[in-house]
């Protein structure tokens, strides 16, 4: 089965309080070139039509979500989100959980990455098309990689060509993505990315080149940089 014959559900998870980037409110409620971060986020996914639908665990009671105009829109749902990241995902899969089929595609991305192209999740999708398992945007590491040991000193400079920076969306089939969570969970294992999941149960993630502008909104220093990729990606 493929993407043109399978099912893309998103899932977007919106349950942290990101304490990172302020103490006062999560970061997907701050303004960002007029709009709120969750709201350039979520109208980027639903640009593409071959999205069947964008699930949101989050804390639903937020005021901060009647400020998101893209929830009117009948394809996003939200739901109650988990502890962490990947009780978020859970909860979401299971939201889907009636309508998709085991070689249906769910695809996660970061609420707090707005700056994500449409080109970048096409080319994703079409990467992982005649996938069994799935695949993950990344860019490669080109800054020198150091290995800091438990007190502060470097240990080793790293050769930086086998490794890659891990973006979102990931996108991997329903129920594979579903019974890596379970497997993880069951032995207490906290995956920090859907990859991390798919890799403890041994199965293969295919890497995709994605763009170096899709950043995560991380620190308030994150925000400017930000605004400015936006601006730049309107000019293009």
């Amino acid at each position: 089965m493929t993407i043109s014959t399978s099912k893309i559900w998103a899932i977007v998870p919106a349950a942290g309080q990101g304490k990172r980037f302020s103490e006062d409110k999560p970061k997907q409620f701050f303004e960002l070139n007029g709009q709120l971060i969750a709201e350039h986020s979520l109208s980027r996914l639903l640009a593409l039509p071959k999205i069947a639908a964008i699930i949101v665990p989050c804390d639903i009671a937020s005021h901060g979500w009647s400020q998101v105009p893209s929830l009117q829109n009948p394809k996003i749902q939200q739901v109650e989100g988990g502890e962490q990241r990947v009780h978020s995902v859970l909860n979401g899969i299971i939201a889907v959980s009636q309508s998709a089929s085991d070689d249906d595609w769910i695809l996660v991305h970061d609420i707090a990455r707005p700056c994500i192209t449409s080109e970048d999740i096409n080319q994703l999708i079409t990467a992982v098309s005649n996938h069994p398992v799935g695949g993950i945007l990344s860019t490669s590491v080109d800054e020198t990689l150091k290995k800091i040991g438990s007190d502060n000193h470097i240990e080793a400079t790293v050769d930086r060509a086998d490794y890659r920076l891990a973006q979102t969306p990931q996108i991997f089939r329903y129920k594979v993505l579903k019974d890596a969570i379970a497997a993880c969970l069951e032995n207490n294992i906290i995956p920090t990315d859907e990859a991390s999941a798919i890799e403890y149960v041994g199965l293969r993630v295919l890497n995709v080149e994605g763009r170096r502008d899709n950043i995560k909104i991380t620190r308030q220093e994150d925000l400017p940089i930000a605004s400015a990729i936006m601006k730049s990606q309107e000019v293009k």
